[in-house]
């Protein structure tokens, strides 16, 4: 195990699967100890990782990561890194979607990206220190027809990511992961096999992300060498898209 992150407290919401699940590997083995959260069960990614506990939680809800931070406050004393992976992807035409659909689509993955924000800037600030990273997409930059809800979703997390660093530097950093396709059970679910995405969204490197690629990045993000990054979006996408 590397101990680089050894004695940091990290959040990791989402963390039932996809990437969330390997930021939480990805930093458990740096040494840190994790408090992973989702709406669904966290067992199966916290098998047999050490210094780690699960609780539920849903990131729109505001009472309920209210409740989050009170038990991380209460239990681990304190926050060193908090990471937001929890989000949602469903595909609806413009002219056919319930409005309501696009106010679920913003209210888990942008309003989600807020009040995990928002808490854990509440406890960093108490020591001035800590790190925030949200997770985003590369369509935040592309769009993509049929996806406007999801990449209003992710546009607004870059913005977000941006101001909050402005506001919260120096003591606290805030960065966003903006991944390319990744193999996760989000794709596997909208029907939009490896294969298809490969054929269609002409990444130039000729495969998707795994997730451990993504977790990585987060575990750089969360270590000594990326203490002057803030403000920025990194976006590990295969070079569909280059900024």
């Amino acid at each position: 195990m590397t101990q680089g992150l050894s004695e940091k407290i990290a959040l990791v919401t989402g963390a039932a699967q996809g990437i969330g699940a390997a930021v939480v590997r990805a930093l458990a083995e740096a040494g840190a100890t994790i408090v992973a959260t989702d709406m669904q069960d966290v067992s199966d990614t916290l098998s047999g990782v050490p210094n780690a506990r699960g609780i539920n939680c849903d990131v729109s809800d505001a009472d309920s990561v209210d409740a989050l931070f009170r038990s991380i406050s209460e239990t681990e004393g304190g926050l060193d890194f908090a990471i937001n992976a929890a989000g949602i992807l469903f595909e609806a035409r413009l002219i056919d979607m319930d409005p309501s659909e696009f106010d679920r689509m913003i209210s888990v993955n942008l309003r989600g990206s807020f009040l995990i924000a928002q808490g854990a800037a509440r406890l960093m600030t108490q020591v001035n220190s800590g790190r925030i990273i949200l997770i985003a997409s590369e369509l935040a930059y592309l769009g993509r027809a049929d996806y406007s809800a999801y990449c209003a979703s992710k546009a607004g997390v870059v913005g977000l990511t941006r101001s909050l660093a402005r506001e919260l530097a120096p003591a606290i950093t805030v960065n966003t992961v903006a991944p390319g396709p990744v193999d996760t059970q989000m794709l596997a679910v909208e029907n939009m096999s490896p294969e298809w995405i490969e054929k269609e969204l002409d990444v130039p490197l000729g495969r998707i992300a795994q997730p451990a690629e993504i977790g990585g990045l987060v575990r750089f993000l969360c270590g000594p060498d990326a203490g002057y990054f803030t403000g920025q979006t990194l976006s590990p996408n295969g070079g569909a898209v280059m900024i």
